[in-house]
């Protein structure tokens, strides 16, 4: 085994982020509770379910009900603990740097027809041409991404928020659209902003195409700016010529071609290499406009254009790979009486390509670790459960970050493989549970294992003894 120095200094950096949430549990037990449950969560082996983590804590003989209680009376705030983390995350950027988030919906599987918040939706997994539907719950995934490192960067959860559908079954949140519960999280974050003394810095939101609606740039706030992918047949307007005479000002100017016109306008490209996870993509663009949508005369848009990309990957086999071209609108500022980008072009294009981050957030909160599968049925439970377990996953990648940064992971210990750029959740987690093994606490039911496996009678015996010992019978 290899010894790894930065072991203590994580487990230091993950009591420290959770002693700066104590203040958001009210009583001492329930904090002491919560804690357990996130060491239980780092040792579960099994299905992420409150028994299980229990269980790993050793809890097989007691009172399990004032466990399940911190979920279904309200003993976790989920809103005292986003406040918390995001005031951790703040002192990670520059007041000159822009803050970067993002929101996405994601859907948390069901089998119960009566689960409050649960209703009927499209299923992610089947294909395009047969589409299916499965029983599920709706969030919005609120993160901040972390500042760029080498082309890397990660999303870290600040908040996950339900968005119920109105058909779904009856919850104690009221049922409420996508991109209002988007809406919501922006303007908490510029309030939290605003709250830490940051009013200048400026808030850059990444989202999909289901935020580029009406009442979403409507409600953007300020000191805001967004940069959504939109469709490729949109309909824009180029801004209206100053109108000097009498009568009513127009509200639009000419029709603007659709977004995937200007790829067959024979115009001259623009080129930019670009940093993304380790390497340098050439990626080809148009900033065009400032236009206005439909419905939308008061703000001004300025439409990004990128090129689709045919190029070679892959190191034993290599293939070509073909991007589709892709369409964004981006929110226009105003210096000096005319209207410019708020970012410079190649800061806008390298985070647009981070917005994957929090794809790979969902996958590794699923499908690692287990959201949705903690047994809480009861209309507050069945949301607050899931929050938490978010939590836990922002606590761990945050203490993960001030220790190693984007890069600076420790090596795997195997001489076929020595570890992706980028450290996974994996790793991390790996490296988790050899710190809390190394911990004083936690020596008495770990051995190390000899090297001579003809002769383990004596290594079993010592095991089943240092277990025994560490139950205190």
């Amino acid at each position: 085994m290899v010894k790894n120095s930065t072991q203590p200094t994580l487990l230091v950096k993950l009591f420290e982020l959770l002693e700066k949430h104590r203040g958001a549990f009210g009583q001492g037990r329930v904090y002491w509770r919560n804690v357990g449950l996130v060491i239980g969560e780092v040792f579960n082996f099994g299905r992420h379910t409150v028994t299980q983590g229990l269980m790993a804590l050793g809890m097989t003989d007691g009172d399990w009900s004032g466990w399940y209680r911190l979920f279904s009376r309200g003993r976790y705030d989920e809103l005292k603990t986003a406040r918390v983390m995001i005031r951790e995350t703040i002192q990670h950027t520059a007041l000159e740097e822009p803050y970067v988030v993002g929101a996405d919906g994601v859907q948390i599987p069901r089998s119960s027809l009566r689960m409050p918040g649960t209703g009927w939706m499209k299923a992610p997994r089947t294909p395009v041409f047969k589409v299916g539907i499965h029983r599920a719950q709706r969030y919005v995934h609120g993160a901040w991404l972390t500042p760029m490192e080498g082309g890397y960067s990660r999303a870290i959860p600040l908040r996950f928020l339900p968005a119920f559908p109105p058909k779904a079954k009856p919850a104690a949140e009221p049922p409420r659209r996508e991109w209002e519960a988007g809406g919501a999280f922006l303007h908490w974050v510029r309030q939290e902003l605003d709250n830490a003394g940051r009013e200048e810095q400026l808030l850059l939101s990444l989202e999909d195409g289901s935020y580029d609606t009406l009442n979403f740039w409507r409600n953007l706030p300020e000191r805001t700016v967004l940069a959504v992918r939109t469709a490729r047949n949109r309909r824009l307007y180029y801004l209206p010529d100053k109108h000097p005479g009498p009568g009513r000002p127009a509200k639009y100017g000419a029709l603007a071609p659709h977004p995937c016109e200007w790829l067959h306008k024979g115009i001259t490209w623009q080129k930019r290499d670009v940093l993304v996870r380790g390497r340098v993509i050439q990626m080809k663009f148009q900033v065009l406009g400032p236009f206005v949508r439909e419905g939308l005369p008061d703000v001004p848009l300025f439409l990004i254009v990128v090129k689709g990309m045919h190029r070679k990957v892959g190191k034993r086999r290599p293939h070509f790979k073909h991007r589709k071209p892709s369409f964004y609108l981006v929110s226009a500022f105003q210096v000096n009486g005319e209207w410019q980008l708020p970012l410079p072009i190649e800061i806008l294009l390298a985070w647009l390509w981070q917005r994957w981050e929090l794809e790979v957030a969902h996958r590794e909160m699923k499908s690692g670790f287990g959201i949705g599968e903690k047994q809480c049925w009861n209309p507050r439970s069945t949301i607050t459960s899931v929050q938490w377990s978010v939590w836990v996953y922002a606590l761990l990648l945050l203490s993960a970050y001030r220790t190693w940064g984007l890069l600076g992971a420790p090596p795997i210990s195997t001489r076929w493989w020595q570890g992706a750029k980028r450290w996974s959740f994996n790793t991390l987690w790996r490296q988790f549970r050899a710190a809390f093994w190394g911990a004083t606490e936690f020596q008495s039911i770990w051995t190390r294992t000899p090297d001579n496996w003809l002769k383990k009678e004596a290594f079993l015996i010592g095991l089943s003894n240092s277990i025994a010992a560490s139950a205190r019978i």
